[in-house]
């Protein structure tokens, strides 16, 4: 956690008076609200605030790829969407976690909004209580409002439900955003677009 968004929450704690990160329940709704939990009624959330950094901006980002081009770095957690002039949008991402990280180049082939999911064999044979099928626009289901389809592989470029596991490293193998900034990148991006994993 930065010292800038220690001193954030004290700041605005303090503007509230007798609602501060004092009166949280326990030290987890503490953490919450000082990462600005999307999903928890933290200090940041009560302005509308993120507090963590990982939406969408535009950052310095010289590289050797194509404008249209998107970046996944799956060590920072980030995906560049390279623009002109040496600058991409970036996007925070939740990645695979330990085992499930992977590395190379492939195209988008399809794109969907609301996309229905089945858990692949080896998922259920890992969960074996996982659902079996979530139809497009359950607000449970895994792939989010949207998502981008690699190649010819079980992995995505998607959504999520669970906006506080972007910047983590907990899934399968796919790239999870936030379903506000797949939404964004959804509309950016045709499919064929090349996505180089790293």
């Amino acid at each position: 956690m930065s010292i800038r968004h220690i001193a954030t929450a004290a700041a605005i704690a303090a503007l509230l008076g007798s609602f501060s990160l004092a009166n949280a329940q326990s030290d987890n709704e503490r953490m919450e609200m000082l990462r600005g939990g999307a999903s928890k009624k933290g200090v940041y959330n009560i302005f509308g605030l993120d507090g963590t950094g990982l939406g969408r901006t535009t950052v310095r980002y010289p590289s050797k790829y194509a404008p249209g081009t998107i970046v996944v770095d799956t060590t920072a957690r980030w995906l560049y969407l390279i623009e002109g002039n040496g600058s991409a949008l970036r996007y925070g991402i939740g990645v695979g976690r330990s085992g499930f990280q992977w590395k190379g180049t492939h195209k988008i082939t399809a794109k969907k909004v609301n996309p229905s999911w089945t858990p692949p064999p080896e998922m259920i044979a890992r969960q074996p209580d996982v659902p079996r099928h979530m139809k497009g626009g359950d607000p449970e289901n895994p792939l989010g409002t949207h998502a981008l389809y690699l190649g010819s592989t079980l992995y995505r470029i998607h959504g999520s439900p669970d906006a506080d596991s972007v910047g983590e490293a907990e899934s399968s193998g796919c790239f999870r955003m936030r379903n506000t900034d797949v939404a964004d990148l959804y509309k950016r991006v045709p499919v064929g677009t090349t996505v180089v994993v790293k």
